[in-house]
Parts: C-alpha cells; structure tokens; sequence
C-alpha cells in the first residue's frame, strides 16, 4: 500500500512509534443492493474499501476520493454508520498504527469497479448471501448499513458527578 506522503514525513521523525491516526472507511452499496469490495495488495485480503484522509480533508470527501482511487466508482456518502478506535497493528516494516475509523454508508452514483491503483488486487460487486471470506469486523460493519439506526460508537462511562 502506498504510504500518503504526510506520513512518510512524520515516519521519517519518528520512526516507528505508535501513530494514531485517522481512517475512513466504506460499506458501499449499488442499485441491486451488492457490496463494494477489494481484495487488499498488501494482506491479499477482501474488504471493504478504507483509507486515510489527508490534512485538512473531510472524512465524507476523503470517503468519495479513496472509492474513486480504489475502484473508479463514483459514490456519495449518506450517512456515519460507526466511530471508534481499533487495535494496534503492525505493518511489515515495523511501522506501528492505530487507526481511529469513520465508517460511513455510501451509494454508488457511477463509474464501473475495476482494479484503480496499486493498493487492490481484485474490486467486485458481491450479494450479501455471496460475500468472500471477510474479517468479522467487515460483517459487523456491512451488518450496522444494513439497519435504520443512528451511528454506534463506544459510550463513555458516565463522569462522576461531584456535590458542593
């Protein structure tokens, strides 16, 4: 995968301590109701489209500008399905990450998937009762579109309230 090159500039500072970061990332649905998938260069692994805004970009901007990268779909987003925090992880060459994810619901308007850049191996459209092997996180997100709800995130414990 390509390293956005704001990163490589931080990298280049400081190495490879835990970065926290922000991510984006899609559960994209077309007409008939299929999901938007890639099959990832650098795990070989299915998912759904994500990347990482650059400074100063929105996260629903950088949502349609990673779709159109990856796939050369066209999409809108409408609506935050999902905030919060994931695991730690590890890239083969030691940088360490940890990636606080905007999941948003996006409706293709356009364009036709096919392999973009160099970050996918594979894009298709796939019927829900059809999906590849995909992490459980990306069921749970494909499952969170699937509901009329508002967006789930981690609550916070309640403050402890203090008496004068």
């Amino acid at each position: 995968m390509p390293i956005p090159e704001f990163i490589r500039d931080i990298r280049a500072k400081a190495g490879n301590t835990l970065l926290f970061m922000p991510g984006v990332v899609m559960v994209v649905f077309d007409d008939s109701g299929r999901v938007l998938l890639n099959r990832r260069s650098d795990t070989g692994n299915w998912a759904l489209i994500a990347g990482i805004p650059e400074p100063g970009e929105q996260p629903a901007e950088a949502a349609v500008r990673e779709i159109s990268e990856e796939t050369a779909v066209i999409a809108v987003v409408e609506r935050i399905l999902s905030v919060f925090t994931n695991r730690e992880i590890e890239y083969a060459n030691g940088h360490r990450a940890q990636y606080m994810d905007v999941v948003m619901l996006c409706r293709a308007v356009g364009g036709t998937a096919k392999v973009n850049d160099d970050e996918s191996l594979d894009v298709g459209w796939f019927a829900l009762d059809a999906l590849p092997e995909l992490a459980p996180l990306h069921h749970e997100r494909i499952a969170l579109a699937l509901k009329d709800e508002p967006a789930w995130f981690v609550p916070a414990p309640a403050p402890e309230l203090r008496g004068s």
